[in-house]
């Protein structure tokens, strides 16, 4: 067959299924529009398979790495408090487990393949099977955080327009469950569930605290146990609380906003020497001429590489806010 002949018969398969993804990524779109438009979140979409409400609990906080009785299982608790607060469902042992064969597949490869010494595929191993996990641990728990942050007002709103209306405690924390969207959906689900089969609201809302790590339920928490021990208005204590939280998302975004210019300037100076590194290597590979054989470009590059990252760890904490 003509070489001609080959590229195009190549280039009709390739355009075939590109059509045939495209097609199926529309379906897959439409498909999970229509189930989120009939379920408002992940709880509710277990309970309406006709599922008792105990084991769509218990399986809910089992593929969030705890027990059924919504405790920790590793004894590593920082390690399994970011895997729950991440919100990564699924086993947690099968996650990790992904990584570390990732890690030893690529220094594996790098090793016999490239020829890479093996202290760096050591290191490569190391990085892909225990930093790239806590990396995407750690970023998937600020943003559901953050999400969480975004709704907390409106629940704590919704709670107490429904015990302004009569309705007991319970009851409005299983309305917001209905209610709301995921996360905050999901989890004040389980902390209704919880309520029903043993738990005071007080527990209930500390195991919340620590499955989610957001210091206003931890707020929360000390408020209802304050509430419970020595009485007091929960209506009006839940709604101050609601007003304390919007107010401290307003000064987090002014923060950013201010703080825009700063971040920008620190992303272009940053990349700026890499950028131009990179350019110059490939335009003109030669431009450094005996450079590189000098003993002391390693040590030079490490001291300047570490200062200008330590450089950027503290602007970025001088513009970082906790919430």
């Amino acid at each position: 067959m003509p070489t001609g002949q080959a590229l195009l018969y190549f280039i009709y398969a390739v355009a075939a299924a590109s059509v045939i993804l495209a097609g199926e990524a529309f379906y897959l779109s439409l498909a999970s529009r229509r189930s989120r438009r009939v379920s408002v979140n992940r709880r509710l979409r277990r309970l309406s398979d006709e599922t008792p409400a105990e084991q769509t609990l218990q399986g809910l906080l089992r593929e969030r790495g705890l027990t059924d009785s919504g405790d920790f299982i590793f004894g590593l608790v920082w390690l399994n408090k970011l895997y729950t607060q991440s919100g990564i469902t699924g086993n947690p042992l099968t996650f990790a487990a992904s990584f570390l064969l990732a890690g030893l597949a690529l220094a594996l490869l790098f090793s016999f393949l490239l020829g890479l010494a093996a202290p760096a595929a050591f290191i490569l191993f190391l990085v892909v099977g225990f930093g790239l996990p806590l990396l995407i641990l750690r970023r998937a728990r600020k943003k559901r955080i953050v999400k969480f942050a975004k709704q907390l007002p409106d629940a704590l709103d919704m709670i107490v327009r429904s015990l302004r209306a009569g309705h007991p405690t319970s009851v409005a924390i299983g309305l917001v469950a209905r209610e709301m969207p995921d996360p905050l959906g999901t989890e004040f689900g389980i902390v209704s569930d919880e309520i029903t089969f043993g738990l005071s609201i007080e527990q209930a809302v500390r195991k919340l605290s620590e499955r989610v790590g957001f210091e206003g339920l931890h707020l929360l928490s000390i408020s209802l146990s304050i509430q419970a021990k020595t009485g007091g208005n929960l209506t009006e204590i839940l709604a101050n609380l609601s007003s304390v939280l919007r107010e401290r998302q307003k000064l987090r975004m002014k923060i950013r906003a201010l703080s825009a210019e700063g971040r920008a300037s620190a992303w272009i100076i940053s990349l700026f020497p890499v950028v131009m590194f990179l350019v110059l290597q490939l335009l003109a590979p030669s431009y450094y001429g005996k450079v590189w054989g000098n003993p002391l470009i390693a040590p030079v590059f490490l001291i300047f590489g570490s200062w200008a990252l330590l450089g950027d760890f503290i602007m970025y904490r001088m513009v970082s806010f906790d919430f």
